[in-house]
């Protein structure tokens, strides 16, 4: 049987946006709900709660504070009059009329708005609003679980000042925004956090300049309060092993972020070659794996991010889900990063998307479940604050139609500065709006008819690309996760980006072009499109005069 909820504004109070949206909510949880109305004098509201004995009863006001305090004393005899206490009340209102409501003794819970819907929803399905930090969740999975459809939220964070970073992490989870804090480190710390061969000139490039173990500890330490968000950090480029166990022992960290075939000579991160890298990282995956820690292979964005095309983007995407679930991996964490490049259209991004959910998501068994984190294009954030705030609402709009478990907010002022924590709040509060706007009820995009239709463009173009990676290899049982075969694959072209010219471990030959928002392979001396599997095809046959040569 339903359980029931009767709410409304009381006494002189006429505003019933927030009681009336909170029943919406309660609704679509499966309540039974009534509402009362504006200005519902007590006794009636009392006459009616005698009458139908609802399960919850909700009292909403947002007048001034010293008023409230007359009309709750007057509730509050009434329910001992009545014998009433049996029911539970709940309050919403303004801040100050919160406290006042706290003061009364009256009501098992309490919302200012200040939380969001997740916040109703938990208290809803029967949780503490109030949360200890037990009940947040003790790791990703489960805080995605406690709160999904509505998405956890992320962003990096790390301040060129190890201080400033450390204060940082107080305030952001002192105000309950985020989910989960990707430490920024420098690169310093990335790659010589173990050797101590620094470049001091670069410290705090990029991120936040951390230089021991007790460093670590301490930015865990200050993330303690609040709801006690998970951390997580960036993985490093050199002594790879050394760095996830330093991880894992000093910030719990949440989920590993593992290239297969980057962090090396072809990105300049690091000094390990393709083929020791993409070896290295695939049993990079498979340590965590054993740890039953989840893994995010963060690799098609960088394909994006280097103006490959929107098909080895897609493909890329499959690999890294493919090998990571090779090497024992459980729970998979795949970011979708959106506007990459920054001239894709909305249509052609979500459809470069919903190809690649689809070719990930098949590999999904009893032993490997995916999670989609999206996130917007850190390059299509423009330099004017104003117009990077639309942006950032644009893109999280688009990005909820393929329903994220985690949604990474990249920082409106990214492009013009480092995020403080006051832009984080604020980026993170911008999200949240439009997250529930959408979770009220969108436009299904994923129908569209255009994006229906490049979608499977680009899944037969992806399997072109993987099959022709296969043919390099036919001897290998499993070419798609053949260090080799793979560093192969990057070095005749099957795999390529054009900001890869010039590097010697790379073929560096593809050019692209966007036409009408979608990313393909462009011959710019003829001025054409050019098809996958003449791309591929040739590669392939080049390959094999070469063989026959040699």
């Amino acid at each position: 049987m339903k359980k029931y909820i009767i709410a409304a504004s009381i006494e002189n109070d006429v505003h019933v946006a927030g009681v009336y949206r909170f029943l919406k909510v309660a609704e679509q949880e499966g309540y039974k709900v009534e509402f009362l109305g504006p200005a519902t004098s007590i006794d009636r509201l009392v006459d009616t709660v005698r009458l139908k004995k609802p399960d919850i009863v909700g009292v909403s006001y947002r007048l001034t504070p010293e008023a409230l305090k007359t009309i709750l004393n007057e509730l509050r005899d009434n329910i001992r009059k009545y014998e009433l206490d049996n029911i539970r009340w709940i309050f919403g209102g303004t801040e100050p009329n919160c406290l006042v409501a706290r003061e009364s003794g009256i009501f098992e819970e309490i919302f200012d708005g200040t939380f969001g819907d997740e916040y109703t929803i938990s208290y809803l399905r029967g949780k503490k609003a109030v949360y200890s930090k037990k009940e947040y969740g003790k790791d990703v999975v489960e805080r995605i679980e406690k709160s999904y459809p509505y998405p956890i939220i992320r962003h990096h964070f790390g301040l060129p000042s190890y201080k400033d970073t450390l204060d940082g992490i107080k305030k952001i989870a002192s105000e309950k925004v985020l989910d989960v804090i990707s430490i920024a480190p420098d690169q310093n710390t990335q790659e010589h956090f173990f050797d101590k061969k620094y470049n001091t000139a670069l410290d705090g490039a990029g991120g936040v300049p951390i230089r021991s173990e007790e460093e670590f500890k301490k930015l865990y330490d200050e993330s303690r309060r609040g709801n006690y968000p998970l951390l997580r950090c960036y993985s490093g480029t050199n002594d790879v092993f050394k760095m996830a166990k330093m991880l894992k022992d000093t910030i719990n960290n949440a989920w590993a972020a593992i290239p297969l075939c980057w962090y090396n000579v072809l990105d300049s991160r690091g000094p390990r070659q393709v083929e020791e890298s993409i070896r290295e990282n695939q049993k990079l995956m498979k340590w965590h794996a054993d740890r039953n820690i989840p893994v995010e292979v963060n690799e098609a964005h960088h394909w994006g991010l280097r103006d490959a095309h929107d098909a080895i983007y897609v493909a890329a995407s499959y690999l890294a889900a493919y090998n990571a679930k090779k090497m024992g991996v459980k729970n998979y964490i795949a970011q979708f990063m959106f506007n990459v490049p920054p001239a894709t259209s909305p249509k052609m991004d979500l459809a470069k998307m919903l190809a690649s959910i689809e070719l990930v998501e098949s590999l999904q068994d009893d032993n490997f479940r995916v999670f989609r984190q999206a996130r917007a294009g850190l390059a299509s954030m423009p330099q004017d604050l104003f117009e990077a705030k639309g942006q950032l609402a644009s893109s999280a709009y688009l990005s909820m139609a393929i329903k994220p478990h985690i949604y990474h907010v990249v920082g409106f002022c990214e492009a013009h500065h480092a995020a403080t924590p006051d832009d984080i709040i604020e980026s993170v509060k911008i999200v949240k709006a439009v997250i529930k706007n959408t979770l009220s009820g969108m436009f299904d995009f994923t129908q569209d008819l255009d994006v229906l239709k490049r979608k499977e463009e680009l899944i037969n173009d992806a399997k072109v690309i993987l099959n022709g990676i296969r043919e390099l290899n036919t001897l290998c049982s499993d070419p798609l996760s053949d260090p080799h075969t793979l560093s192969l694959a990057i070095k005749l072209g099957i795999l390529d980006a054009p900001h890869l010219k010039g590097n010697k471990s790379a073929s560096g030959s593809l050019q692209t072009k966007v036409i009408n928002g979608a990313c393909y392979a462009f011959d710019y001396e003829n001025n054409r499109v050019i098809e996958e599997e003449e791309r591929v095809f040739n590669i392939i046959q080049n390959y094999q005069k070469m063989i026959i040569v040699a």
